[in-house]
């Protein structure tokens, strides 16, 4: 997720998207929240690992 995010944020930049530059932001964020509690242990969604 975070790599689909940054992804968007370089192809909204280059070709001047707003959407997918919020888009990307967003995923960036959203990916970084769900390693970060995957790391420290917590079960997301039934795993134990986000990956």
């Amino acid at each position: 997720m975070i790599i689909l995010g940054i992804i968007c944020l370089i192809v909204g930049f280059l070709l001047k998207i707003a959407i997918l530059w919020t888009i990307g932001i967003i995923l960036v964020v959203i990916g970084a929240i769900l390693w970060l509690l995957g790391s420290v242990g917590h079960a997301i969604g039934g795993r134990r690992h986000y990956w």
